[in-house]
């Protein structure tokens, strides 16, 4: 069987993962190796400040907390995304608004956005699905011009950019997951990017329990306290050093994803002339990270028998995200605001295929038999 996802591995994540316990002596939050993750994103991203964090959802909740909600606030999201981008802000007492997507790059539509405005709007939550950029231009001029906050979920996008700049780094708060199933992996954990200098204080507060501890280890202050509301967000120095090794050989992963993803782009060019598939679509503005590779089926029914004929040949292929105003949670805690032109379309008809770090040439040529086997 040919997996769906296998997590990355380098091949040096155990010597630093035995380095932070047995020479370092440091294995909580916010040890050496923590540091220099946070250093290497700031780097690369060109991000003010970034801080690890326990997961994806827990950057969310970070960003959501700097926002300082209050409850029925309204927060305008898209539907097809994962339940940690509503989670967070529902959380903080907010009203979800599930907006619909665009058919090319299935990101929130800005008009969509705009249209769904109330007098109690707070946050927008751009999700830059597969790693491709939202209409990050249109969101932030509609964000100043109604005085929003945009937290960017950029839980796939590492490493990608929309018009040379890194997906988080856009909006005021950007949030990073480092999951066993994304690019780069320190098993479970994430990173809130804090653009907005006037958060920038605060997000340690919020990071550190509460407390100004980081005032005090910088030396602000003679002794830290509880100061704030907060919670522990810190991954251990054991999953950062694991990061570590990734983060060292972070464009050996990109440029080895990226060739399974145009190995696959290339094969299926053919049927999607013949009107059989849609293949994923990449802005010129954007550049992406091969997060993953999917493709359109006509129909729920035929996206279905693909899905058992991949399996019935050993490749494991999985479908996406079911649209959460649709979910008993969504009904609860939101509403759909305009109408559901592609949101579920999409939902019914989008296949992922298998797609990782290190996978063999042999495997991903299975794959493409496989899937026009299924079309022949």
């Amino acid at each position: 069987m040919i997996d769906f996802n296998v997590p990355p591995c380098v091949g040096t994540e155990m010597e630093y993962v035995h380095q932070a316990a047995e020479v370092n002596h440091k294995i909580c939050g916010d040890g050496p190796f923590t540091k220099q993750c946070q250093a290497w994103l700031e780097d690369r991203t060109g991000a003010e400040k970034v801080l690890l964090t326990t997961s994806g959802t827990t950057a969310l909740e970070m960003a959501a907390m700097l926002c300082d909600l209050q409850p029925g606030d309204e927060v305008i999201l898209p539907s097809f995304t994962f339940s940690s981008t509503a989670t967070a802000f529902v959380l903080m007492g907010a009203t979800l608004v599930f907006v619909d997507i665009l058919p090319d790059t299935k990101n929130i539509d800005p008009a969509a956005i705009e249209a769904a405005i109330t007098d109690k709007t707070r946050v927008i939550v751009p999700v830059h699905y597969a790693g491709v950029g939202c209409d990050m231009d249109a969101i932030m001029d509609i964000a100043r011009r109604h005085n929003l906050l945009v937290v960017e979920d950029a839980a796939q996008g590492v490493m990608s950019s929309y018009k040379g700049r890194a997906l988080g780094t856009i909006g005021d708060f950007g949030c990073y997951s480092f999951h066993e199933t994304k690019n780069y992996s320190m098993g479970e954990g994430g990173a809130v990017l804090v653009n907005n200098p006037v958060y920038r204080d605060r997000a340690d507060i919020i990071r550190e329990k509460g407390t100004n501890r980081s005032r005090f280890l910088r030396g602000q202050v003679d002794k830290y306290t509880w100061v704030d509301k907060g919670s522990s967000y810190l991954p251990g120095d054991l999953n950062a050093a694991y990061l570590w090794g990734q983060l060292q050989a972070a464009d050996a992963i990109y440029d080895d994803r990226m060739a399974t993803w145009y190995a696959y782009d290339e094969a299926f060019r053919a049927l999607a002339e013949a009107g059989l598939v849609e293949l994923p679509v990449i802005p010129d503005d954007c550049v992406q990270n091969a997060h993953m590779y999917y493709l359109l089926l006509p129909s729920l029914e035929e996206r279905t028998k693909f899905i058992a004929f991949l399996r019935e040949r050993g490749v494991q292929a999985c479908f996406h995200y079911v649209p959460l105003h649709s979910a008993p949670a969504g009904e609860r805690f939101g509403r759909f605001a305009g109408e559901d032109v592609y949101t579920t379309s999409v939902s019914d008809r989008l296949v992922r295929l298998p797609m990782y770090y290190g996978m063999d040439p042999s495997d991903r040529d299975e794959v493409i038999e496989a899937v026009r086997a299924y079309f022949a």
